[in-house]
């Protein structure tokens, strides 16, 4: 694996061992193409990037660097084999690295890191990004864009210091910050209560009295409504400053529940149950830990052979479910058929329900009538009970499985819609959440993109005063599809969600695509894929398949968007002989 460090000067290294670049031409060759995120970069234009008068033979010369820096990037490649990470395609050149500093920064900020994440992250920079290229045009965009995340990088992990009940320690970082960067009002408010929870008092005021000096003064600016509130909250030393770190507040409640509930207590798998769906909403490695420990205690609760505890142990696990690839198939395989178990026992309607919907949402992506028959029992006995949360729940397992034909994505916009209203109405913010996701991808199939903007904006408002970053994963797909940009696919960390990153990356299905969010889509690929070769079948196959999503766009996923489904059924139309009666 080769690695490139761009937080500071432009290097490469391999296994810890850096690479020699010959000068400052091939570096800045080698800055050029990160910056270009995999896209090809003329030649023309490095010419015109290394040279103010390119010089006779700036062509040849580019090559020569090319060339070297091939040599020293894969220098184990045999002789007149292709290059696969520095590659020549068209008109010029494309670097095709995965592990780059800068990127894996951006990523990491696009989410929600640890403190230990941040600091980290924060020791990868070895001075201003691209320093060598401070005057380069190319340069500018990404140098800046780079050295803001580095100084909120900073501020977040001050924040996290303080939440953890180390403000000490978050002082001198922030004592350095604001003297680098003064104009950074958010940094002297965090270093004002930093200090005051240091028992600093005195000082704090005194860099609440230095901030409002700086900014009336040299900017003409009065200080923020909440540097001013700071303040008065620090000399009437307001409770709401000092509140109980939220690490001491963990620390102590769980040695409680240690001492209070016996290790054997079947109590403990209900409420392990509980803290796995929490960790799963919290995206990254919560999701992964939640995923991981879920069917082991599924598998427990049966082993201790009460039916009634394995029910509550599968269906108190109600997360909200957006993409329908499961993540690991072979798992959700096991929980479908413990469900199933557990459903032979269960009496109680609210269980039943909920064994039913985990059925439904487990099943996702298949084309199983079980599944759709269990998500709609589940929600008419949710209706019966008039519970919002199993409602919510039970309205979840039934969008997973409203792909078993195309052009459903009106039935979807009506589930979102009924669990907007159902979540604002009984505060489940997450399901809240759930709604404007749904609502989103269904009006992007319906071609009603101002309306899908306004559901991934009251998404991530929900998902920032809820602190819920996976919500980032599918707005910000979602507005790359918009805006046609493909470098912010590349920055979006889908590492945690292996099954969203596998249909990411899938090309044209070879079998029967599955019956997912990307339904229409891969019958769209199908269909090009059988005209170019005048597959006779598979284009009569993908004529019915997609004539009842006709009028709307092969954009259900909300991620990516093959254009209106009409042109690939005129285009089947035209192609397909004897096509036989139409679909019903």
């Amino acid at each position: 694996m080769v690695a490139f460090g761009v937080l500071g000067p432009v290097t490469a290294w391999r296994d810890g061992a850096e690479l020699a670049l010959k000068g400052p031409r091939h570096r800045a060759v080698l800055a050029r193409l990160i910056i270009a995120r995999g896209r090809v970069v003329p030649v023309d234009s490095l010419v015109a990037d290394l040279w103010t008068v390119p010089p006779d033979g700036a062509t040849s010369a580019v090559r020569t660097f090319v060339a070297a820096l091939r040599r020293a990037l894969e220098p184990n490649r045999p002789p007149r084999s292709k290059p696969t990470l520095l590659i020549t395609e068209g008109p010029g050149y494309a670097l095709k690295a995965t592990d780059v500093d800068a990127w894996r920064f951006e990523q990491l900020m696009a989410g929600q890191p640890t403190l230990e994440e941040l600091q980290d992250a924060l020791d990868w920079w070895r001075g201003p990004a691209y320093a060598e290229y401070a005057d380069a045009p190319w340069a500018h965009a990404e140098r800046s864009k780079l050295a803001e995340l580095r100084l909120t990088a900073i501020e977040r992990q001050a924040e996290a210091q303080l939440a953890l009940g180390l403000a000490a320690e978050a002082v001198p970082a922030l004592d350095a910050h604001v003297t680098e960067h003064p104009w950074r009002e958010d940094a002297w408010r965090l270093l004002a209560l930093a200090l005051y929870r240091s028992d600093r008092q005195g000082d704090a005021l005194a860099v609440l009295r230095n901030a409002r000096t700086l900014l009336i003064e040299q900017l003409g600016v009065d200080p923020t409504p909440a540097l001013q509130r700071l303040e008065t909250d620090i000399l009437n030393q307001a409770e709401h400053l000092s509140p109980q770190a939220a690490g001491q507040v963990w620390a102590r409640a769980t040695a409680a529940y240690d001492r209070a509930v016996a290790s054997t207590a079947r109590a403990r798998l209900e409420s392990t149950v509980g803290l796995l769906r929490n960790l799963a909403v919290t995206g990254g490695t919560g999701l992964e830990a939640a995923r991981e420990h879920r069917l082991a205690a599924i598998t427990a609760a049966e082993e201790l052979g009460d039916p009634e505890l394995t029910a509550r142990v599968i269906g108190l696990y109600d997360v909200p479910a957006i993409w329908t690839r499961s993540d690991d198939q072979e798992q959700a395989d096991a929980i479908v058929a413990a469900s199933e178990r557990a459903l032979t026992a269960a009496t109680q309607p609210a269980v039943r329900a909920r064994l039913l919907a985990t059925v439904a949402i487990e099943s996702r992506g298949s084309k199983s009538t079980r599944a759709l028959a269990a998500a709609q029992e589940a929600v008419a006995l949710a209706r019966q009970l008039e519970d919002p949360a199993l409602l919510a729940f039970a309205l979840n397992s039934l969008f997973m499985q409203t792909f078993y034909r195309a052009g459903l994505a009106p039935e979807r916009d009506q589930i979102g819609a009924e669990l907007i209203t159902l979540a604002s109405r009984h505060d489940l913010t997450t399901y809240e959440v759930l709604g404007h996701l749904i609502r989103m991808q269904a009006r992007s199939a319906l071609a009603d993109f101002a309306t899908a903007d306004t559901h991934a904006a009251a998404a991530d408002d929900l998902a920032a005063r809820r602190e819920l970053p996976l919500v980032a994963v599918f707005t910000t797909l979602y507005r790359a599809m918009r805006a046609g940009n493909e470098a912010a696919y590349q920055v979006v960390d889908t590492s945690s969600m292996p099954g969203l990153l596998a249909d990411l990356q899938q090309g044209t299905p070879q079998t029967e695509p599955r019956n997912d969010l990307l339904l229409e889509a891969h019958w769209c690929l199908i269909a090009k894929a059988a005209i170019e070769q005048d597959d006779q079948p598979t284009m009569r196959r993908a004529l019915e398949v997609l004539t009842p999503a006709a009028g709307q766009l092969a954009a259900g996923s909300g991620l990516l968007n093959l254009g209106p489904i009409d042109e690939y059924l005129h285009e089947l139309a035209a192609h397909v002989e004897n096509p036989g009666p139409p679909p019903t």
